[in-house]
């Protein structure tokens, strides 16, 4: 998730005219030609890294497709509940894969349907992820999972209807989608703790049992 915002603060430093969080879609970033685009809001749009952030779109579906798969019981309790919501997670996945591959200015219609598996597929996951979560992951994280999601699905109201609420066009559109990104970083932030916790107690173990 990390080479996301690296590789996006990379695409938007290489524009000649300003790129604008508020102003700009992060597709914007994608965008294989340089032009005029009238909709949803009318900017000029030319990206010299797009191969790169379309890259960037393409690995993070990858992994958090593999992510997803790999959690398992780690993460997950048995049920429905966790089911669906991985199964929706992983589409959001195949989202931003189907996203990069397809750049808005190039194949408008596989953009935005990788655009909704992003924010409608991957919202409804992180809500129903609230309910799927294992017992042993945090309170504040099962809950947190649920209030970013109806955040998300919120904001992805709003953006569809145009009503940016002073955020602009691509504040409400990052609102909608940059939520399910942070999620997926505090659960692999939450991974590695635990990994290297439980890395800390074998090295005492052993010694231990060498002693012996």
């Amino acid at each position: 998730m990390v080479q996301f915002f690296v590789i996006h603060g990379i695409a938007e430093s290489a524009w000649a005219r300003p790129y604008s969080w508020a102003g700009n879609n992060i597709s914007d970033l994608g965008n294989a030609h340089c032009a005029l685009q009238p909709d949803p809001e009318p900017r000029y749009i030319c990206s010299p890294e797009h191969g790169l952030m379309n890259v960037s779109f393409v690995a993070l579906g990858v992994l958090l497709v593999v992510g997803v798969a790999l959690t398992g019981g780690a993460l997950w309790r048995r049920g429905r509940a966790a089911a669906v919501a991985r199964l929706l997670l992983a589409g959001a996945g195949v989202g931003f894969v189907l996203a990069g591959l397809a750049p808005a200015d190039v194949n408008e219609n596989q953009h935005v349907l990788g655009a909704l598996f992003i924010m409608a597929a991957g919202n409804i996951g992180l809500v129903v992820a609230g309910f799927g979560l294992a017992e042993h992951v945090p309170t504040a994280l099962r809950w947190g999972s649920g209030l970013l999601g109806v955040t998300a699905l919120t904001a992805f109201g709003l953006f569809l209807s145009h009503h940016y609420l002073g955020l602009g066009m691509g504040g409400m559109e990052r609102v909608a989608a940059l939520p399910l990104l942070f999620w997926a970083l505090a659960v692999g932030v939450r991974g590695l703790i635990r990994r290297a916790g439980r890395l800390q107690e074998a090295v005492p173990a052993g010694r231990l049992s060498r002693a012996g």
